[in-house]
């Protein structure tokens, strides 16, 4: 197994409905915000994990290519290589290979996807600042007993819609034998992850409206636009 080179999307999330994604609670105020997302601990701005963003990829292709059985997709290795490869198992699952696997038996190398934890831009910094924008919101949400009509008020932190946020992955391609084909193949599932996300909700309460993104101006590593498009039906 040999590194050959480092594939990149870098470009910027453009949040259009508020986006939650919880962090902790500091200190518990009589009138607090229970629900706060999470921030940088210096600067108090919020941020996206990575984690959030690949592990929602993860999920929304997992579910696309029905690798969803009871419980979260594990190493599914079994059969010969050919079987394997027909059904999209083993070393040839895109799940196991992009997101990386536990499993001491599936010798794929690490993880190929990184992705890094998308900070506010400098020019929605420089905003803010001179127009003193707020960087968060609080949403009010009620939980009502639809019998009794009686509601239970709970307070949402959001980041509102209008925020950009630098967005970076970084694909690693291995020689596995194959001078890294399977891995330049299987590129396309991380385009189709972003894609499925732009469809789907990112962070938390996204049923009720909140967490819709839009990935912009994405470019490759040598500058070139990048296309997001679903998976074709095989």
């Amino acid at each position: 197994m040999k590194l050959i080179r480092y594939k990149s999307i870098t470009g910027k999330i453009l949040i259009k409905t508020g986006l939650h994604i919880g962090g902790n609670v500091d200190v518990i105020e009589i009138q607090g915000v229970d629900n706060p997302v999470i921030k940088h601990p210096l600067s108090k701005e919020p941020y996206i994990p990575g984690s959030s963003i690949k592990g929602k990829m993860r999920s929304l292709l997992e579910w696309k290519l029905s690798k969803v059985d009871g419980e979260p997709h594990k190493w599914c290795g079994t059969g010969k290589d050919e079987e394997d490869k027909k059904n999209m198992r083993g070393k040839y699952c895109p799940v196991c290979r992009i997101f990386g696997t536990s499993a001491d038996e599936a010798e794929l190398g690490p993880t190929r996807l990184v992705v890094r934890d998308a900070e506010l831009t400098q020019n929605y910094k420089d905003k803010m600042h001179k127009e003193g924008l707020q960087l968060t919101e609080i949403k009010y949400e009620n939980s009502i007993n639809r019998i009794t009509a009686r509601a239970n008020p709970r307070p949402l932190e959001r980041v509102p819609s209008g925020v950009k946020f630098k967005f970076e992955l970084l694909y690693r391609v291995f020689d596995m034998g194959d001078e890294g084909k399977t891995d330049e193949d299987m590129f396309k599932y991380v385009k189709a992850g972003l894609c499925y996300l732009q469809q789907d909700a990112l962070g938390g309460s996204g049923s009720r409206g909140s967490g819709k993104i839009e990935f912009v101006d994405l470019r490759d590593e040598n500058g070139a636009p990048v296309i997001l498009t679903e998976l074709k039906e095989e």
